[in-house]
């Protein structure tokens, strides 16, 4: 592990904030170091108000997306809700569509199948609304590139609204409206609203319409608030403003669906952390397993009764999916193993009869595993699929740029990405992303790193600074956990493996004469020589609370030792 400690903000300018907030130098050096330089920003920061939340119809294209649909609903038209199969896309099509719901009838869902139809906008959904008779396509989370679907729909005479969050390519589809803070011709003051959050802006603007207010839409912040942490957007400006609201109402009064899976795992209060490893696998789980409308079903039921079936069903699909991915990442390391392929720059992995809803989960496996660009690849229908992950500061969408000549399509993030190609490209593709790889990335990103925020002494740590550090969350790309570096510890005689097999590491430390303090390191077990050789080490971590017996005392939460 790389440890590498982020650039101290000026004496200066840290006084200057201390005084301002009446914080100590190392709240204000944490807050600085999150751009947070004013009194004014800090307020924003700590007390977030939905106030803060941009108009919506700054937006290219809202006014014209609101006047279709407000033309579609006078008309008595029939209006088709699509979106992606995965966690943004699936909580985007219950925000929209129940929203629509409540004033209007005519609405119904759709969701592609994830191994007959494939990612975004397809031929089948749009046949769909043809036979159907829907006239209007609100796609949400996809369809920014859907330049020829999109084309098929118009001559269809079924117009498109496009809700998407994703890189547009050089040209927009023909849809009545694209809305897409990405845009380069949009001026949207905030481009890193995942796809959901662009379905919120545009329930938002047709709320305002008719003389509603941010406060009516609250109930709907729970969807909003899953799909930024699932999607690992960046935890600012308006992202944070959404997630801080939509998690009090998953912890105060959530949606039916969103009760029926806290029953399931019976968690009393989530953080966004919980979001993204206890409720979005599973509602991801039913996109991978079975069909990505069962969760849309959850997220929409208004029956508890019903809405427990739907979450015992998808807790199954879970439970599948985790055995699934197991069983495959097993595999795909195998194979990296038996190609001699340790060395590389890349993971490049194939095998036709791996099932195609976790080859995204094995990818990030793989990952962890080799720290290195990866794509995971299956067969699917007549053509390869697969999932791509990188590392921290390597941008993999543009790799796959540089490798377009051998892949029929992709889209995708920096740091996941989805594809497909003929499966006689497989062998040339490979070749070739591991040529762009190796010339354009930094060898430093190949190994992992641990940023730190800054040095910190035992003596510092107490239940006041853990405090006001929890006034820091929800926490995110761009404001992630504070993470510390304590130098010269020293072990008090009790550390000790524990867990299976000792994967796990426990200790108390003392760090001139003050402490002791606790400390888990979760898989660190092998880091036990080091912290009993009585020699003084360093540490890596956050600050953690831990409860006993109904005692609450603070502890270190391990990330590295050395």
């Amino acid at each position: 592990m790389r440890w590498t400690i982020k650039a101290k903000p000026t004496p200066q300018d840290i006084d200057a904030l201390s005084d301002a907030l009446n914080v100590n130098g190392l709240v204000a050096q944490l807050l600085l170091q999150r751009g947070i330089d004013t009194y004014e920003k800090a307020k924003k920061f700590f007390r977030p108000q939905l106030t803060d939340l941009h108009d919506p119809f700054s937006m290219k294209d809202m006014e014209v997306a609101v006047a279709r649909i407000e033309s579609a609903i006078a008309s008595n038209e029939n209006i088709l809700v699509y979106g992606d199969y995965d966690v943004d896309g699936t909580t985007s099509v219950a925000l929209v569509s129940s929203y629509l719901l409540k004033d209007y009838p005519n609405v119904a869902t759709y969701i592609p199948d994830r191994y007959t139809e494939g990612y975004g906008v397809s031929y089948q959904g749009i046949d769909f609304a043809d036979d159907n008779n829907f006239s209007l396509i609100i796609a949400l989370d996809c369809g920014v590139k859907a330049i020829d679907k999109v084309s098929y729909a118009k001559a269809k005479k079924i117009d498109f609204i496009i809700c998407d969050h994703h890189r547009p390519g050089a040209q927009l589809p023909d849809a009545i409206a694209v809305l897409d803070p990405k845009r380069e011709d949009c001026t949207y003051p905030y481009d890193e609203l995942c796809g959901c959050g662009v379905g919120f802006k545009l329930i938002q603007a047709l709320a305002s319409r008719k003389g509603r207010t941010i406060d009516d839409l609250i109930p709907y912040l729970d969807l909003v608030a899953t799909a930024i942490g699932a999607d690992i957007v960046p935890m600012t400006g308006e992202n944070r403003v959404l997630a801080y609201f939509g998690l009090q109402v998953i912890n105060t009064d959530p949606r039916i669906g969103f009760k029926a899976i806290i029953n399931e795992v019976k968690k009393t209060e989530l953080t966004i952390t919980d979001v993204v490893f206890i409720i979005a696998p599973r509602i991801n789980a039913a996109g991978r397993m079975e069909h990505g409308q069962h969760a849309v079903n959850l997220l929409t039921e208004t029956d508890m009764q019903q809405a427990r079936k739907f979450a015992h069903a998808i807790e199954k699909y879970n439970n599948d999916r985790r055995n699934l991915d197991q069983e495959i990442t097993k595999e795909a390391l195998v194979q990296i193993q038996d190609n001699k392929e340790e060395e590389r720059f890349t993971s490049v992995v194939y095998k036709a009869s791996w099932h195609k809803g976790v080859i995204g989960i094995v990818a990030s496996r793989l990952t962890d595993t080799y720290y290195r660009p990866t794509l995971v690849f299956t067969k699917s229908g007549e053509k390869l699929a697969a999932s791509a992950r990188s590392v921290k500061g390597f941008d993999v969408y543009n790799a796959l740029e540089g490798c377009a000549d051998c892949i029929e399509q992709f889209g995708g993030h920096k740091y996941a990405a989805g594809l497909t190609l003929l499966e006689n490209q497989y062998e040339t593709f490979k070749a070739q992303f591991e040529k762009v790889v190796s010339q354009t990335i930094d060898p430093a990103l190949l190994t992992p790193e641990i940023t730190v925020d800054t040095t910190i002494e035992i003596k510092d740590i107490n239940p006041k600074l853990m405090r006001i550090l929890k006034q820091f969350a929800p926490f995110g790309p761009g404001n992630m956990r504070p993470i510390f570096m304590a130098e010269g510890l020293t072990d008090t005689g009790y550390a000790k493996g524990v867990g299976q097999e000792g994967a796990h590491l426990k200790f108390a430390v003392t760090q001139h004469g003050y402490g002791p303090i606790g400390g888990i390191g979760f898989n660190l077990g092998d880091k036990l020589p080091l912290v009993t050789s009585r020699k003084p080490f360093d540490a890596v971590f956050s600050l953690d609370e831990n409860e006993w017996q109904g005692n609450i005392s603070l502890q270190l939460k391990l990330r590295d030792l050395r």
